[in-house]
């Protein structure tokens, strides 16, 4: 049996963080479908094909990496690609109580699917797409935070 992971998040933009997680997803399952949200809550920088693209790039030809953009409860999202495990990236103890009430409803409304939680590389434990963003919008160099093509592009959104 394929044992499949999703990995949800708006990625905006994906992080080195992010990356870090996605690479050690792959030890708890045979695929990682990292699932790029589509969240009408929230006001993103950059396009769902831009942030999908992103990823593309940055995970590159990683083996059992799968980048898809979905909409709608993400347990409903799992059951629709048989996937049985979540994988959440936790950065601080502040990030637990919502993740903790989300894994709990995803798993009540998909009985299937657990949840774990993953903290990254302790270098990367500050970062957050947020962050980048901000520190992107008032010239900073985020070059070690995010790929190349995604520093770029933050660089060009933020020159106009």
């Amino acid at each position: 049996m394929t044992r499949i992971a999703i990995y949800p998040g708006s990625f905006d933009p994906v992080t080195r963080g992010h990356e870090d997680i996605i690479r050690r997803s792959r030890h708890f399952a045979d695929r990682v479908i990292v699932a790029v949200a589509v969240n009408p809550g929230k006001d993103p920088l950059f396009t769902l094909s831009e942030r999908t693209e992103f990823l593309r790039v940055a995970v590159g030809d990683e083996a059992g990496v799968e980048i898809r953009a979905f909409d709608g409860l993400l347990a409903k999202f799992a059951e629709k690609v048989d996937a049985t495990l979540v994988v959440r990236g936790l950065r601080a103890v502040s990030d637990f109580e919502y993740e903790f009430q989300m894994a709990l409803m995803n798993r009540t409304l998909y009985e299937a699917l657990e949840t774990v939680f993953l903290v990254p590389d302790v270098g990367l434990t500050f970062l957050s797409s947020s962050l980048v963003k901000e520190v992107a919008r008032f010239g900073g160099d985020v070059g070690m935070f995010v790929h190349p093509t995604v520093r770029a592009a933050l660089a060009e959104k933020f020159a106009r």
